[in-house]
């Protein structure tokens, strides 16, 4: 278990000393020197730690290690993939063939890295079963404003501006329907049946006229695959309405299931989450939208298109929603999905999401004594859970599991979400973590299960080793307290 709290956990401003210093420079700049109009220039030297060398690489060598990351904890950040990704990806990204271009460059002095993200796009065409995709977007949210976009653009062309409602299940990212709002569509909130699928007897009587768009997130929110995909993307389409899928979760499909064959209009890639990069911590990400060839002419300029040999960007594409991102989109992140999936073979993409099923499963076998799976089928990569009645008459919240897993030298998982399940705990193993790590992880669980019935105040009041203790939650969203 980890102690942290007999560190010293002094910020560098605390440890600074007058004169303390590693260098010297002996060119030092003149007062006044340097090309800065007077009025903007400084009265007083600004406040910075003065500190030895060997002070700064402890204070920041520390800080490291009470940082709970993918690299040191097991991350079981449900519904946001935290999987460890192979730091060559870094190395190639890193390349100065690649980091050294500049984002202006011609098409002809930027050949190498147009010709990888032209791969790319068809690479993860064939996965998804689309026609045509767009690299622009930032990340998941960002292609789903993209991908109603699109959607928008095609009913305005057809002259079906009555169009205005995009049907959302309850069991779907929450960011779907304020996407929906974002873009000036009426979002239409459906609830789940006791399966927790779509209940199509509800969605039949949605589906109209004004339907637009059905988003789904699939796997849903439940973890759980929507096995009448095919029936509701017919009913969709029967409707004169497209269907979404939010592909966020494609962890759990790749080399498995392609959704273009299942009648998915639209669907959404999180370049980050499902083939590298660790997603979360605002850094950035890279997202995709992938669209049967009916839609492709509303996709976001510039589209990547090799002629005669030559790879270039074509902007002359009269139909598209316009630009959506700078350049190609965040490229350096793209370039480590290209080589992750350039270091797989199909047969292993889908071993991938095998093997985050199985270990999702397994985390939910071993923990379903204590904390009850909300739903009883078999989850896909990611699975909820509650804590146990006996829990419960002990006043214990999942806020309560979530902090004591921190004193156990684990990052604490999802919870609270999805908002459809009281005291939810979203668990994603991912498929990257060994087998001795979720059993070490369902051992800490199984701990605290104890704990609240033996001691249930010191579940409570966790946790206990962390440099910062128990919040008050509500002073802490009202009165935020942001310097030291």
């Amino acid at each position: 278990m980890n102690d942290i709290t007999k560190l010293d956990n002094r910020l560098s401003i605390e440890k600074s000393a007058p004169g303390r210093r590693a260098l010297k420079f002996k060119g030092r700049i003149k007062h006044g020197a340097a090309p800065v109009p007077e009025t903007l220039r400084r009265k007083t030297a600004p406040r910075l730690p003065e500190l030895s060398e060997f002070d700064a690489v402890r204070h920041f060598t520390r800080l490291s290690k009470i940082n709970f990351s993918v690299d040191s904890h097991f991350y079981p950040l449900g519904s946001c993939t935290m999987k460890y990704n192979p730091r060559v990806n870094e190395d190639i990204a890193a390349l100065d063939g690649f980091a050294g271009l500049h984002p202006l460059a011609s098409d002809e002095t930027a050949q190498g890295t147009l010709e990888c993200l032209y791969d790319l796009q068809n690479r993860l065409c064939e996965l998804c079963g689309m026609d045509a995709i767009t690299l622009q977007p930032a990340a998941g949210a960002h292609s789903e404003f993209t991908g109603l976009l699109v959607a928008r653009a095609y009913f305005a062309r057809k002259g079906q501006k009555d169009r205005v409602e995009i049907i959302v299940p309850d069991s779907a990212h929450g960011t779907n329907p304020a996407t929906a709002s974002m873009l000036g569509f009426s979002p239409v909130n459906i609830n789940s049946g006791p399966d927790g699928r779509v209940d199509l007897e509800v969605l039949k009587r949605h589906l109209g006229a004004k339907t637009a768009v059905v988003m789904l997130t699939v796997p849903n929110t439940l973890g759980i695959f929507e096995s009448n995909i095919e029936t509701i993307t017919k009913m969709a389409h029967e409707a004169g309405a497209l269907v979404y899928m939010d592909g966020a979760n494609f962890n759990a499909l790749i080399g498995l299931v392609k959704p273009g064959e299942l009648g998915v209009d639209i669907m959404h890639l999180n370049m980050h989450k499902t083939f590298s990069t660790p997603h979360g911590g605002g850094g950035p990400g890279a997202g995709a939208i992938a669209v049967k060839k009916y839609l492709d002419s509303y996709l976001p300029v510039p589209v990547i298109k090799k002629e005669g040999g030559r790879f270039l960007a074509d902007f002359n594409r009269p139909l598209t929603v316009g630009r959506v991102k700078a350049f190609f989109g965040n490229t350096g992140v793209l370039l480590k999905a290209y080589a992750y999936m350039l270091m797989h073979s199909s047969r292993e993409l889908g071993e991938i999401a095998e093997n985050a099923i199985i270990n999702a499963n397994y985390a939910k076998a071993l923990l379903k004594d204590c904390f009850p799976a909300h739903s009883k089928e078999h989850c896909m990569h990611e699975c909820v859970l509650t804590p146990g009645p006996e829990m419960t008459k002990q006043g214990i919240k999942t806020l309560d599991i979530a902090k004591r897993l921190l004193d156990y030298g684990f990052h604490a998982p999802t919870v609270y979400f999805p908002l459809i399940v009281h005291e939810a705990i979203m668990i994603e193993p991912t498929e990257t973590e060994t087998r001795e790590t979720i059993d070490e992880f369902a051992s800490a669980m199984k701990k605290i299960s104890a704990e609240a019935a033996s001691d249930p105040q010191k579940v409570k009041d966790a946790p206990h080793t962390m440099p910062v203790k128990r919040l008050d939650e509500v002073q802490a969203a009202r009165q935020p307290n942001l310097r030291w």
